[in-house]
């Protein structure tokens, strides 16, 4: 269920962004993923574990500085960012102890972000969203 919900959840923001016209302005996609790298850290807060927010805190740099790239540069480093991100969220339970993140957080974010990421890229492919910077 957490993927479904995950899958229609990224398909409804991205649409609606699409049909409101806030995703014309190249900085939308980068912010969104500054928002999804941040949230392993709000986790982290909530399960009170310092060290975890240590760990999860480079991360969520390594994710803002793909994001500062990808606006600066081209959007397609963003839908590498989302990708990975979903790569990150399957092995996050293997690779970090963050006792605040929720059992289905994992699967519902690895399922936002990919379709996230296919849907940006889509819109690149279709040239709706200007992928380089000017």
């Amino acid at each position: 269920m957490e993927f479904l919900i995950g899958a229609v959840l990224a398909l409804s923001v991205g649409l609606s962004a699409t049909f409101i016209g806030v995703d014309r302005d190249r900085a939308f996609y980068p912010t969104v993923m500054v928002v999804i790298a941040s949230y392993y850290g709000l986790f982290a807060v909530m399960g009170g574990s310092p060290q975890a927010l240590g760990v999860e805190s480079i991360v969520i740099v390594a994710f803002l500085a793909a994001s500062i790239a990808g606006f600066k540069h081209s959007l397609w480093l963003v839908v590498a960012a989302l990708a990975a991100h979903g790569v990150f969220d399957f092995l996050h339970g293997q690779l970090i102890a963050n006792p605040g993140v929720p059992a289905w957080w994992p699967q519902f974010c690895l399922a936002y972000d990919v379709v996230a990421a296919a849907y940006l890229a889509t819109l690149l492919s279709r040239s709706k969203v200007r992928a380089a910077a000017t």
